[in-house]
C-alpha cells in the first residue's frame, strides 16, 4: 500500500503533492508558488502579503452568504531533520512509507507538521459538495523558526471572525490555548591558540537520540545531546586539562538536540585514563536512559592534532555554562492538570567565524512573567560565564476562552460523528494563534488536527485513521458555522 491508496483520498493526494515540494523554514518560495498555481488551477481567489503569506478565499454556498466568515490556517514550512547525510531538503522530495496504520518518511521528517493542515484546507476549497459560509484559507511562512508570517501578517489578509488552526497533533483533542516563547542566544568570543603538540586528541560523538519537539515532548525526559556532551567534558575537566578544538550540537531552537560532537585533547600521558572515563560514562548514561533512549550511540576515536584550539579560560567557562544550564520542565500548570507551564531547551551549540561559539536556548511558558523569568535566569548564567546574551522578540501565549463558540461547535461536530466528546486542552508548544489574537483581539479560535508522533525528528509519523476523523471534524464544523 502507498499514500495514493489512503483515505480521505483528496486530502492524501494533496499531501503527497505538497511533499514533492521543498519547503524548509525561510525558504518557502517553491511551496508558495505551488499554492499560487493551485489557486490558479482551481479558479480560487488568492492574495499574498509582503512577507510571503498566502490567503485564498471561496464564496459561500448560495443561501449561506450571511454566515460568519471562517478561516482555516496552516503554515507552509517544515522542520528539516534527517538520518541521511546526503539528503537535501532544498531540492529533494519527501519519500513516504505506509507502515500499518502509520505514515512515515524514509529517514527524514515527514512534514505532516503542518503539511496535513495545508492539504486539508486545500481539499476543503476544492470540495464542491460541502455546504459552507464564506471561507478563507491562510498559509503562513516560517512558523517553525520565528513565527515570521504570523508576526507580520499583512493588513486585510484575514477578514474572518472565526479561525480553525490546523496545526495540532492529537486526535479527539481541541486546543484553546498555548504557551508563549522567547529565544535567548549567548555568544562566547574566544582567543584562538595553537593546539598543544604534546596532547593526544579525541573526537567524542553522540548520536541517535530521540529528540523531538521542545514544547510538546519536553516533559518526556528525553536526552539532550548538548547536556550529555557537556557532562562528559565537565567531568573530564575535574581531573584533566583539556584543549577544546571543536564543539557542535543540535540544530533547531524548537527541537530537542539528538546529536552532538566535540574534538578535544589531553596530555598524552592521560589518554588511557580518558578511555576508561568514557567507558564509565557510557555505562552510566545507558543505565539512566534504559527503556527510553534505546538508540543512543557513543563513540570516542583518536583524531589528528588540529591546528588550533579554544583558549583555556573560554573552554572552562563554556563547558561549565553548558553543564549547569537548565533544560527541561521548570514548572507545571496549576490550572490544567498535566500541562507543562514553563520549560527551557538548550537547543544548539555552534562554532562561528570570528572566533565565536553561539549557544541558542528556547524558553516557553503559558505565564508571560515566568517565560521571562526563566529567560533571564539563562541570561544571568551565561553572563556570569562571560558570554554576550541577547533575547529575541518572543511571541505571546494564547489564553483559553472556555466560552468560545467555535470551540463548542468543533467539539459537537466531533462528538456527533464519532460518539466521543473531545478533550479541551491547552498546549505547551507555541501556536500562531497567540499572534493572531494580538492582531485580531476578537477572533474566535480553536486548534485541532490528526495524531502525529515524534514531530521535528526523522521518526515523525502520522496515524492514518485519525486523518479521516480530522477531515470529518473539519468539514462538519464548517457546515455548522454555515448554518448559524
Amino acid at each position: 500500500m502507498t499514500i495514493k491508496d489512503l483515505k480521505p483520498a483528496a486530502v492524501f493526494a494533496i499531501f503527497d503533492e505538497i511533499n514533492q515540494v521543498p519547503r524548509p523554514s525561510k525558504k518557502e518560495e517553491k511551496i508558495r508558488q505551488y499554492l499560487l498555481d493551485f489557486a490558479a488551477k482551481h479558479n480560487i481567489e488568492v492574495k499574498t502579503d509582503a512577507v510571503g503569506n498566502v490567503v485564498m478565499r471561496k464564496p459561500a454556498t448560495p443561501g449561506h452568504e450571511k454566515a460568519p466568515v471562517i478561516a482555516m490556517q496552516a503554515h507552509m514550512d517544515m522542520v528539516c531533520e534527517t538520518n541521511h547525510k546526503d539528503f537535501d531538503f532544498e531540492t529533494m522530495p519527501i519519500k513516504t512509507i505506509v507502515e500499518g496504520d502509520w505514515l512515515r518518511a524514509d529517514g527524514t521528517t515527514l512534514g505532516a507538521d503542518n503539511g496535513i493542515g495545508m492539504a486539508a484546507a486545500l481539499a476543503v476549497l476544492t470540495d464542491d459538495t460541502l455546504v459552507h459560509g464564506p471561507l478563507e484559507a491562510l498559509f503562513t511562512v516560517d512558523e517553525e523558526t520565528g513565527l515570521t508570517g504570523a508576526n507580520n501578517l499583512g493588513d486585510g489578509m484575514l477578514t474572518a471572525s472565526m479561525l480553525l488552526n490546523l496545526d495540532s497533533e492529537d486526535d479527539a483533542e481541541i486546543f484553546v490555548g498555548c504557551a508563549g516563547g522567547v529565544d535567548t542566544t549567548c555568544v562566547f568570543t574566544y582567543k584562538r591558540s595553537f593546539a598543544p603538540t604534546d596532547f593526544h586528541y579525541f573526537k567524542f560523538d553522540l548520536s541517535g537520540g530521540l529528540g523531538g519537539h521542545s514544547g510538546g515532548d519536553i516533559h518526556l525526559g528525553r536526552a539532550n545531546a548538548n547536556k550529555l556532551m557537556a557532562r562528559f567534558l565537565y567531568n573530564l575537566s575535574l581531573e584533566h586539562e583539556i584543549a577544546l578544538a571543536e564543539i557542535d550540537g543540535g540544530n533547531l531552537r524548537n527541537a530537542i538536540p539528538r546529536a552532538a560532537h566535540c574534538i578535544f585533547g589531553v596530555d598524552t600521558t592521560r589518554k588511557e585514563q580518558i578511555v576508561v572515563a568514557f567507558n564509565k560514562y557510557v555505562a552510566e548514561i545507558e543505565n539512566e536512559y534504559t527503556g527510553l533512549e534505546t538508540g543512543l550511540k557513543f563513540d570516542l576515536v583518536t583524531v589528528d592534532k588540529p591546528e588550533y584550539a579554544i583558549d583555556h579560560d573560554t573552554t572552562k567557562a563554556l563547558v561549565e555554562a553548558l553543564y549547569s544550564a537548565p533544560h527541561g520542565v521548570i514548572s507545571m500548570s496549576r490550572d490544567i492538570e498535566g500541562l507543562v507551564e514553563t520549560s527551557t531547551n538548550l537547543a544548539s551549540v555552534k562554532m562561528l567565524g570570528d572566533n565565536q561559539v553561539l549557544v541558542t536556548t528556547s524558553q516557553r511558558s503559558s505565564v508571560e512573567s515566568r517565560k521571562w523569568d526563566i529567560a533571564r535566569q539563562v541570561e544571568a548564567l551565561f553572563t556570569l560565564a562571560g558570554a554576550e546574551v541577547t533575547h529575541g522578540d518572543g511571541y505571546p501565549g494564547w489564553a483559553p476562552n472556555m466560552d468560545s463558540r467555535i470551540m463548542h461547535l468543533a467539539s459537537d461536530a466531533y462528538e456527533e460523528l464519532y460518539g466521543v466528546k473531545p478533550a479541551i486542552k491547552a498546549i505547551h508548544a507555541g501556536l500562531e494563534c497567540g499572534l493572531f489574537r494580538y492582531k485580531y483581539p476578537h477572533l474566535d479560535m480553536v486548534s485541532f488536527g490528526p495524531t502525529l508522533r515524534d514531530v521535528h525528528s526523522p521518526s515523525e509519523r502520522m496515524y492514518i485513521p485519525a486523518v479521516e476523523r480530522f477531515w470529518g471534524q473539519l468539514t462538519r464544523t464548517i457546515e455548522k458555522v454555515a448554518n448559524l
